[in-house]
């Protein structure tokens, strides 16, 4: 009998309300996913498809994780406090529910947020509540099988890798049937152990005025607010209240709602993936906008982090701003704005990840803003905001990555949705009173810097075939392009910078991530990241051009590079 087999007479008999589930698995891969492996713990958390088994998400990997968390806290300090929020996925109630009681059970207090609440959100209420810790149930904008567990730290960002790696080490100390308890919710509430937020309370109210009072032109939304029509749908998860209430406290009153898609649901109907990214997730609502004529869609995932755009055209059709684009809009149009009412700080600075646009920079050097590259991953710009806090040489703009995410404040630590979208409708507002839609304002900002494109494809490549990919790389780049010569080569694992026409190396901050980029001569690069988390490897492609047919050609060729790199 082999280990997954064992595994499986073990969930048989530790775990017989899952029976019907177990019986249900049909093929030998599924089985050994679920009984053959473990879910692995890093820096966002657990994630994975649900159903029984050591590398599925259910009930006891969250209470054992719970547990190993709790184990951590109690390491650090004695009397721990944790914040619990969720999405609208399912099992996601229950799922936050046995952390809860995990938690209880350990004695750290807990505050809960019993219905869905974005993960910008909970990001705040950490800091609001000054706890020690948060915990966020949410697969962000991956298909409805799954789900997952993000942990937050007491600054209310992700946490980084040598928390995870402290984290993980308590997990695996702890058997997944008997190495954790759970606590009576009600008696919890009793011995003020547990504190369940309904919707309104006090935490969700300060949010709320903070991002009213982000909006910059106040004068501008208040006077022409009612002039922009946004048709917006939360598919399904838990932006729902959150960004109708911003937008309408921002003095944005003009904003309908895809019914069909707002309440919550975790099977997403009609949707491959909640995932704003995709085009395919517009459909339903581009046939209301047409009807109603809107100057924006706005589009958010189950957990209300990242959000989606799109800008009405020439003859009412509706184009995709992608997440790049959104983001420079939205870089230049804050650094305007500050400008022109002469608050913008000498010591301004904006962030963004190493696979995002390139063109941040030239609107940066235009205003004389400062711009730091980071690895990819928001926590790593809330790490940037926090510590230019404690030193005070950079005061905090902007930050953004290509992956539709971005923060225009510094009360969350990570991406916000639900503020972003209050700024981007500001912004639009602004381009619309001067004649222009988001479309031609993004034109006339490719007229004055270059045009400028990106693309990311993800290949299927086992742990094992990535590994190799990455080594062959390192060993012998020079062989690998096709002809094409690139002349850096950035290695984010070893720390080196090199350039391939002088031979020159000099250092790349920590931290350390297996990711390769090449810059060619023009400017344009590729780049190459195995995933975290799942079974394929990222490419992530920038050019730019003086027009768009020339600027995706140069798209294409390099993707082709990358496609014969990883034999895709």
């Amino acid at each position: 009998m082999n280990e997954a087999q064992q595994e499986f007479e073990r969930w048989q008999n530790r775990a017989p309300e899952l029976a019907d589930t177990m019986n249900a698995i049909s093929s030998e891969e599924e089985f050994e996913d679920c009984f053959g492996t473990s879910l692995v713990f890093g820096t966002g958390g657990l994630r994975g498809k649900m159903g029984p088994g050591s590398g599925r998400m259910n009930r006891y990997t969250i209470a054992q994780a719970t547990q190993g968390f709790a184990n951590y806290l109690l390491r650090k300090e004695e009397l721990p406090t944790v914040v619990i929020a969720r999405d609208t996925r399912n099992s996601a109630y229950e799922f936050s529910k046995t952390a809860a009681e995990v938690l209880c059970a350990a004695g750290v207090r807990v505050w809960w947020f019993e219905n869905p609440h974005p993960t910008p959100m909970l990001s705040f209420a950490v800091r609001f509540f000054e706890a020690s810790a948060g915990i966020v149930i949410t697969a962000s904008h991956n298909p409805k099988e799954y789900n997952g567990y993000k942990v937050y730290n007491s600054v209310g960002g992700q946490i980084t890798d040598l928390a995870a790696g402290n984290i993980l080490a308590e997990i695996h100390s702890i058997d997944l049937f008997d190495g954790w308890h759970t606590a009576d919710l009600d008696g919890a509430v009793r011995k003020g152990l547990l504190t369940v937020l309904p919707d309104g309370n006090d935490c969700d109210k300060r949010y709320y005025e903070l991002v009213r009072q982000s909006v910059i032109r106040k004068d501008l939304s208040a006077l022409h607010g009612n002039e922009l029509s946004i048709l917006y749908t939360p598919l399904y998860g838990s932006g729902n209240i959150p960004v109708r209430q911003v937008l309408q406290l921002a003095g944005f009153p003009n904003v309908a709602v895809v019914e069909e898609q707002t309440l919550p649901d975790g099977n997403f109907p009609g949707l491959v993936r909640p995932n704003p990214e995709e085009f395919g997730a517009f459909a339903m609502a581009i046939k209301q906008a047409r009807d109603l004529e809107a100057d924006l869609v706005f589009a958010t995932d189950p957990d209300s982090d990242r959000i989606g755009v799109l800008s009405v055209g020439d003859g009412g059709e509706y184009s995709v701003l992608t997440g790049n684009q959104t983001g420079c809009l939205l870089l230049e149009y804050m650094i305007q704005s500050y400008e022109e009412k002469g608050t913008l700080p000498e010591n301004a600075a904006a962030v963004k990840t190493i696979v995002t646009t390139d063109l941040a920079k030239k609107i940066c050097d235009e205003h004389q803003v400062a711009l730091f590259d980071v690895l990819t991953g928001f926590k790593y710009i809330g790490e940037k905001i926090g510590e230019w806090e404690k030193s005070g040489k950079y005061s905090f703009l902007f930050g953004f990555e290509e992956s539709y995410g971005c923060l225009t404040h510094t009360f969350a630590r990570d991406k916000d949705a639900v503020a972003a979208a209050v700024m981007i409708a500001q912004m639009a507002l602004w381009h619309k009173i001067q004649g222009r839609t988001l479309r031609q304002a993004l034109e006339a900002q490719w007229a004055k810097y270059g045009c400028s494109q990106e693309r990311l494809v993800t290949v299927p490549l086992s742990t094992v075939k990535q590994q190799e990919c990455m080594n062959a790389l390192r060993k012998d780049w020079a062989t690998a392009f096709a002809g094409e010569k690139p002349v850096l080569l950035e290695d984010y694992l070893s720390g080196e910078k090199r350039s391939l026409s002088s031979g020159t190396v000099t250092q790349i901050a920590p931290p350390r991530s297996n990711v390769l980029k090449f810059t060619f001569e023009d400017g344009a690069w590729l780049v190459l990241r195995p995933s975290g988390t799942e079974m394929l490897i990222k490419l992530y492609i920038h050019a730019m051009r003086l027009d768009e047919a020339a600027t995706a050609a140069r798209v294409d060729a390099l993707l082709s590079i990358g496609n014969s790199i990883v034999g895709a």
